[in-house]
C-alpha cells in the first residue's frame, strides 16, 4: 500500500533567505504513531504548515495519498494546531455542527461521547471554559473524524498531567488502526510509551528517523535520554 505522506527534496526558505527546512526527504506509512521531535526552530512548526497547505514549499513537492495538499487532502488530514481557533461565542453544539457540516468524515455520536465523559454540556459556551477544557473540545473534534492522516501540533502542551492522560487515551482510542498520526511534542517523556516512530529534525533536516524499538535496543536509551543527547537539553 502506498505510503500516507512522502515528501521529495522538500526545502522552504523565508523572507530572510534562511531555510526552515532544507532537501526533506520523508516516507510515513499507514497505521503508526509518529512523534515530529525536535527544538524551537529546527522546522516541525513548517512542515506541520506545508502538510496542511497552509505554506507552500520552495523546493520540491509533498504528496499525500498521492496527492499535492489541496482540497482533496483536508478531506483526509484532520489537524490540531498548537494554537486554538475556536470562536469564544460558539457553544459546543454549535462546534459540532460546524465539523459535522464541513467534514463527511466527522462522527458526531463519538464526539458527544467524548464531551459526556470529560463532563463537557452541548450547551456551555466555550468562552466560559477553561483553556484546558477548551484544548480538549478541540482535539475532541479533531480526533472525531475518521481520516487517514492526523496532525497533531503539541496537543498536551497546554493541559495539566492528569487531563495529559485523558489526551493520550482519547489519541489512541479514536483513530483507525490503519491511519498515521504525526505527532509534534516537547514533552517526549509523556508521549514516548505511544509512539511507534520517531523523527529528530535539526535545522530543517532530519538528523534521525527510526522506529522506538530500534531506539531502545541499538541505543540503550529511551527516546527522551536520547533526544536530551542529540540536542544537548
Amino acid at each position: 500500500m502506498k505510503p500516507i505522506l512522502e515528501c521529495y527534496g522538500l526545502s522552504k526558505t523565508y523572507g530572510n533567505g534562511q531555510w526552515a527546512l532544507s532537501n526533506l526527504n520523508l516516507s510515513l506509512e499507514r497505521g503508526q504513531i509518529v512523534g515530529l521531535l525536535g527544538p524551537n526552530g529546527s522546522g516541525k512548526t513548517t512542515l506541520i504548515k506545508l502538510i496542511n497547505d497552509l505554506l507552500t514549499p520552495t523546493e520540491g513537492s509533498i504528496q499525500i495519498n498521492g496527492n499535492l495538499p489541496g482540497v482533496e487532502t483536508k478531506k483526509i488530514v484532520s489537524y490540531l494546531p498548537e494554537r486554538t481557533y475556536l470562536t469564544p461565542s460558539w457553544k459546543v453544539r454549535d462546534l459540532i455542527f460546524y465539523f459535522e457540516d464541513f467534514y463527511e468524515d466527522f462522527r458526531r455520536d463519538r464526539a458527544q461521547q467524548m464531551l459526556e465523559a470529560l463532563g463537557i454540556g452541548l450547551h456551555a459556551r466555550l468562552r466560559t471554559l477553561s483553556k484546558g477544557t477548551r484544548e480538549k473540545v478541540q482535539l475532541v473534534m479533531v480526533m472525531s473524524r475518521d481520516a487517514s492522516l492526523y496532525i497533531l501540533d503539541e496537543p498536551i502542551g497546554g493541559v495539566d498531567p492528569a487531563a495529559r492522560d485523558y489526551i493520550l487515551n482519547t489519541i489512541l482510542t479514536n483513530y483507525n488502526e490503519n491511519a498515521t498520526i504525526l505527532l509534534s511534542t516537547h514533552l517526549i517523556s509523556d508521549i514516548e510509551n505511544i509512539l511507534d516512530r520517531v523523527i529528530f529534525l535539526q535545522n530543517g533536516q532530519i538528523v534521525l528517523n527510526a522506529a522506538v524499538d530500534e531506539v531502545r535496543v541499538e541505543q540503550k536509551k529511551s527516546v527522551d535520554m536520547l533526544f536530551r543527547e542529540v540536542f544537548r537539553c
